[in-house]
């Protein structure tokens, strides 16, 4: 693999797959404004929110539909399902369970932008291949099929039924089923997911790598091992009768900002919210509750924490195993400290685990986390007088090399108390994307289980695959190597949501069939095989007619909770298909002996739900209880303290510490979302609660580790990465923003930033990419040309405010 440099001007011929960079450098809108960096010391949420979302609906002109969207946004009974986060739905019949974000990823799909064959028949993909991706997006909804046509570099119309029959040739005419790949994002029905999931099984695969490769396996695999079951055992209820909340590794504000509400909620009543995190984020701070009307119009502010821990990238199973060596400690004058009935009745590997924090020293996890004893020890006296603690989580954790080492380490702590089956207790994941946690549940897994496969068998009456599949690292090596060469993607921007995006690139260019089902146009409609096809679907907000009248299909959030959900608008163009429908075309191409009733499931969505019960655990009479007023819950067995291990009780793990911090001049870069992006769609060039504006190629970094460098704030860097095969990539002329966070982290945007993450760099424990263990050097740049950001360019920035430490306490 050869070194990418990748530089950030638009050319109009790229080479190396990293294509599309705007004029600003970034994945953004390209703007003339000068950059800016202000600090943000205003509540989260509240009007700043409310004022982003006036301008949102002005923008995308929909004064009229974007309001009536909002009113029908998370409801029970007929409303549709939020596009964005995985966040739960109130249980107690709030009418505004909404957020900024919310609005945006709905304005953005519900937008009267079209994009068609003429469209098309003006801009070749070399040419497309110019454009920032907020420029593509931008241009609005995708309404037809479309194949590229090589002889004129153009995406042209073609009808279903041809595109389904050119996908049905190619994937016949594979040597192996293993060469075909099927990826998902989070956003796909539980329905889709099920038919999606079928298809590539019949077809002869499991190769169904999905977003959740790259984001919770670590998650999924840890909780497994532990607790025998992939999932988080809290729901919504625990969240509000918690006496303690530990929240790592979340920007709750821009990520899950309906969380801010469970935040206001438990600080009111007086519970302990601690935050973990390298930057203390907006969420970490307060928030006014937009549907709070009264703080609202009284410009009320109230805390969302008691403590924040600036803890260094990678060092959050320190400080956990400095909360638990702290407890066990205190329980030897105090016997209440530990829960040893519980410990003693449901739990295996105590003792291993007890000798493992006695030896380990309070020097190495100062070291290790980054914090200092007296703010591991006010972490850890919080932990122990707290009846009913509750640990959430996301990516900051998971994308280590030891992330599932560190998602066990949160059980752990969580068992030495007795916080699990009960309320108020146990652990919670924070998903990202509307549905990754129903496609996982639903199938979309490469190393399916055999008793569903079983299942999968038994009902369907098909023979699965037995052998596991690949995942997104491996699929992306595979087709680099030629072994790969069917890719279809269901949602989602592949390229840049993956890793190296170079090599990544070059990966989809080698297929002889890419396929992508979008709703917008994407990056990854540019980076094609031989042959390509862009398959418009359906969006969440939209009316779904089948043949047996409106349809309406399910999601899974990120506690377990299963609803329905059910378009309201009319669709952007008669000419779209929705998802179980497209891909059900797909299969009936492929598999045309297959006994599978593909056109009786498109028709009612029913007969696949009722299929989907008799093969889910947990979805037993699934039609009728997911029309209750809030769903159901699926059932999670170690809630009710039954643990599906090969103990039959909750395993402790006793891994040891990752090693120490980076030596030298090396920094370790964590990449994140702005506040106005989601996931790879970038809305501005702002990050409001970072104090950013008009700009994206920047990196985050420590004064003091500016200073040792020579590196002055607001001047231009040039950032290398080495990866762990000893190739480099590099970024040039970003701008060095002084920030608050430890001593030897550093921090910036995705998807820009994935360039620097090499496909080798992944979790040997969970194959995640390793997006927030960035190993980097950082230098003043050595180019500058004209019209490019120079030192001290950024507008009306202030001399940058003492650190904060590493703990911040509140009353």
């Amino acid at each position: 693999m050869t070194a990418s440099d990748v530089d950030p001007t638009p050319d109009p011929h790229p080479q190396d797959g990293a294509v599309g960079r705007s004029a600003t450098g970034g994945d953004g809108p390209a703007v003339d404004k000068r950059p800016a960096h202000r600090p943000y010391h205003h509540p989260a949420a509240g009007w700043g929110a409310a004022k982003s979302v006036g301008r949102v609906l002005i923008k995308e002109r929909a004064l009229f539909e974007g309001p009536r969207a909002v009113l029908r946004m998370n409801h029970e009974n007929g409303g549709f399902d939020c596009p964005g986060c995985a966040w739960p739905d109130d249980t107690k019949g709030l009418k505004l369970d909404i957020c900024e974000n919310g609005i945006k990823h709905v304005t953005w799909e519900m937008t009267g932008k079209r994009v068609g064959a003429g469209f098309f028949a003006r801009h070749t993909v070399s040419e497309l291949s110019t454009w920032s991706d907020f420029a593509l997006e931008d241009q609005g909804r995708l309404t037809e099929p479309l194949v590229y046509d090589e002889t004129s570099d153009r995406y042209v119309p073609i009808t279903w039924q041809d595109a389904f029959a050119l996908i049905g040739r190619e994937l016949r005419a594979l040597d192996s089923p293993d060469e075909a790949a099927f990826y998902t994002s989070g956003r796909l029905s539980n329905e889709a997911t099920f038919l999606y999931q079928l298809m590539a099984r019949e077809f002869g695969t499991n190769n169904l790598p999905d977003c959740s490769n790259m984001c919770h396996e670590a998650s999924g695999r840890a909780l497994t091992a532990a607790l025998g079951t992939g999932k988080g055992t809290a729901d919504l209820k625990d969240w509000e009768t918690a006496d303690a909340l530990f929240v790592m590794g979340v920007n709750a504000a821009s990520n899950a900002p309906r969380m801010l509400t469970a935040l206001a909620e438990a600080y009111r009543r007086g519970a302990q919210i601690v935050h973990v995190n390298p930057l203390v984020e907006a969420a970490a701070t307060s928030t006014i509750v937009p549907h709070e009307f009264t703080d609202m119009a009284l410009f009320k502010a109230t805390r969302t924490s008691t403590l924040n821990l600036q803890v260094r990238a990678g060092g959050d199973m320190a400080l956990l195993r400095g909360i638990a060596k702290a407890v066990l400690e205190e329980s030897r004058s105090d016997p209440r400290a530990l829960d040893k009935e519980f410990i003693e009745r449901h739990t295996h590997g105590f003792d291993a685990y007890r000798e493992l924090c006695e030896a380990t020293s309070w020097e190495e996890l100062q070291e290790q986390s980054g914090l200092t004893r007296a703010d591991i020890l006010k972490a850890a006296g919080i932990y122990s007088r707290s009846d009913r603690t509750l640990i959430s989580w996301c990516l900051g954790l998971t994308q280590h090399e030891h992330g599932v080492d560190t998602v066990r380490e949160i059980v752990n702590v969580l068992l030495l108390r007795g916080n699990l089956g009960r309320e108020g207790a146990g652990p919670s994941p924070v998903r990202g994307h509307s549905n990754v946690q129903g496609n996982r549940t639903c199938g979309i897994d490469h190393r399916p289980h055999p008793e569903f496969l079983d299942r999968l068998a038994d009902v369907c009456r098909i023979d699965p695959p037995r052998e596991h599949g690949m995942d997104t690292v491996d699929t992306i090596e595979a087709m680099n190597q030629g072994r790969v060469k069917v890719f279809v993607g269901m949602g989602g921007n592949f390229v840049l949501a993956a890793p190296d995006t170079a090599y990544t690139s070059q990966g989809l260019r080698t297929c002889e069939l890419t396929v992508h089902v979008s709703t917008k146009l994407n990056r990854s409609h540019l980076v094609h095989g031989r042959k390509a096809l862009i398959l418009p679907c359906l969006g969440r907000t939209e009316k779904d007619h089948q043949r047996r009248g409106p349809q309406s299909v399910s999601v899974e959030d990120s506690m377990s909770m299963v609803h329905l959900s059910a378009g309201m608008k009319k669709p952007a163009s008669p000419h779209l298909l929705s998802e179980p429908a497209i891909i059900a075309g797909m299969a009936r191409a492929t598999l045309p002996e297959s006994g599978t009733p593909w056109e009786s499931y498109v028709e009612d969505y029913d007969r696949i739900r009722d299929t989907m019960a008799k093969v889910l655990d947990g979805f037993e009479d699934f039609n009728r209880r997911v029309r209750l007023p809030l769903g159901f819950r699926i059932r999670q067995p170690a809630r009710e303290l039954v643990f599906l291990t090969p103990s039959g009780r909750a395993e402790f793990s006793a891994a040891p510490l990752p090693e120490a911090p980076p030596r030298d001049d090396v920094l370790v870069l964590q990449t994140m979302r702005s506040h106005d992006q989601w996931n790879t769609t970038i809305y501005s060039d702002d990050d409001r609660y970072r104090g950013i504006s008009n700009l994206r190629t920047l990196i985050l970094m420590n004064g003091d580790d500016m200073r040792a460098r020579g590196i002055k704030p607001d001047s231009l860097v040039d950032i290398t990465a080495t990866a762990r095969d000893g190739s480099k990539r590099q970024l040039k002329r970003y701008t060095a923003i002084e920030y608050s966070m430890p001593r030897g982290c550093a921090a910036g945007y995705m998807p820009e930033m994935n360039v620097l993450v090499a496909a080798s760099d992944y979790s040997t424990q969970s194959n995640q990419p390793l997006m927030k263990n960035i190993k980097v050097r950082v230098a003043p740049s050595a180019e500058d040309r004209p019209g490019t950001t120079t030192a001290g360019a950024l507008a009306h920035l202030p001399a940058p405010a003492a650190a904060d430490p590493a703990s911040h306490e509140t009353a």
